[in-house]
């Protein structure tokens, strides 16, 4: 395994670090005090506007997608470090260079599994930046971590489905410019393989019976630039059979397709928010005096960064360890290290801005600082994409299967 960059790496990293410098980080707080000004809190606020298009003019567009019909067609390997660097500002780098979530995914489900039709309709204004979309697959009246349970119901009348449900925390759907759903449901609630039980269809927003009921807060953050997280009703929605994704069963599959890579590029941008908390822990460290020192020469607050700094190396390394594996030997090839970084990564980084956060004091929980915001998001990490105990269960089961 080899993890050097190569030059097309190196030039892309060189650029998207430039760019976080010039662009980015001062956006921060004036895309917070622009927000104040709108008349809705869900409008995309002028400065990231802007900032899309002068990412789409440097060339920093569409960097996730390996399919270089519709992306930047770069290995995971090569997309792992420019991940990692968005990930210092997640709520607004991956958003300003399209390539943020749940778009990423569902661009990725589109181009994969989607008909020439639905990919013009849908894929390509996504790929332009010119829609936003959500997934919707969890519902709040089940153990939606076990994907065979939801009873969504997908019910075919002669050439329309009809939808009926509850999702709740669909991603992206408080957005103004969310024009689609993937909705997941059952076709065929009664099959005898469970796995076989599901479909996705294309659900436009605005079809009747579609109903987006109340934002979802996350530890009291509605997470704007990402379109929030709605609760949404599907009552008797109609769409043609047209709108079906692949085949007729074919949904748990499909979604299992599509978290692999989600799940990689969360753990790649929590690097990236882990070495923000660690510059934020060593700026404080140097600039703050207590009980007659530096807080740079208290033991603790040395054992804290040091600690952080050999953990945000080994995490890297285990990232792109399954990074180069997805690229040879494929996703399900590499499904005990998807695991592993989805298990690890989260709770690791939730410790490291922990301590990051108790070195800031009442900073750190305040506005003032982006370490609170940080905190709720990579806490949120350790459920969504499957939590973490759903991934222990498995990769625990895939070693014992080596002694049986």
């Amino acid at each position: 395994m080899d993890f050097a960059f190569d030059a097309r790496t190196e030039e892309l990293r060189a650029k998207l670090l430039a760019f976080m410098d010039e662009y980015v980080y001062p956006a921060e707080r004036t895309a917070h005090e622009q927000r104040a000004e709108l008349a809705s809190p869900w409008e995309t606020v002028p400065v990231v506007e802007e900032l899309k298009a002068e990412a789409r003019r440097q060339g920093l567009w569409n960097l996730f997608l390996p399919d270089e019909e519709y992306g930047a067609g770069l290995t995971n390997l090569q997309y792992a470090p420019l991940a990692e660097i968005m990930g210092r500002s997640p709520q607004i780098a991956p958003t300003v260079t399209n390539c943020a979530a749940p778009d990423t995914g569902n661009m990725e489900v589109l181009a994969q599994f989607g008909d020439e039709a639905q990919k013009k309709q849908w894929l390509e204004p996504l790929l332009a930046g010119e829609i936003r979309s959500a997934f919707a697959m969890t519902e709040p009246d089940v153990a939606s971590s076990d994907a065979t349970n939801i009873t969504t119901h997908i019910e075919r009348d002669g050439d329309e489905y009809v939808i009926t449900g509850r999702k709740w925390y669909i991603s992206g759907a408080m957005h103004p410019d969310c024009k689609i759903f993937i909705v997941m449901g059952k076709t065929d609630p009664d099959g005898p393989d469970i796995r076989r039980q599901q479909s996705m269809v294309l659900v436009p927003r605005d079809t009747p019976g579609v109903t987006v009921k109340r934002a979802m807060q996350v530890f009291g953050y509605e997470d704007h630039y990402h379109g929030g997280h709605a609760e949404v009703i599907f009552d008797h929605a109609r769409v043609p059979v047209s709108n079906l994704i692949g085949e007729e069963g074919g949904g748990f599959a499909i979604a299992q397709a599509r978290l692999g890579p989600g799940r990689i590029h969360h753990c790649m941008r929590l690097i990236g928010m882990a070495e923000r908390a660690i510059e934020l822990m060593c700026r404080r460290a140097v600039s703050r005096d207590a009980f007659g020192k530096a807080l740079a020469q208290q033991g603790v607050v040395q054992n804290w960064i040091a600690d952080a700094r050999v953990a945000v190396e080994q995490l890297r390394l285990l990232v792109l360890k399954t990074a180069w594996m997805m690229d040879t030997v494929g996703n399900r090839g590499a499904h005990t290290e998807i695991q592993a970084i989805k298990i690890a990564t989260p709770r690791t980084v939730v410790g490291i801005l922990d301590r990051a956060i108790q070195l800031y004091g009442a900073g750190g929980v305040s506005q003032d600082f982006p370490l609170a915001e940080l905190y709720a998001g990579a806490r949120t990490l350790m459920i969504a994409d499957g939590p973490d105990e759903v991934h222990q269960r498995s990769l625990a089961r895939r070693e014992l299967k080596k002694y049986r």
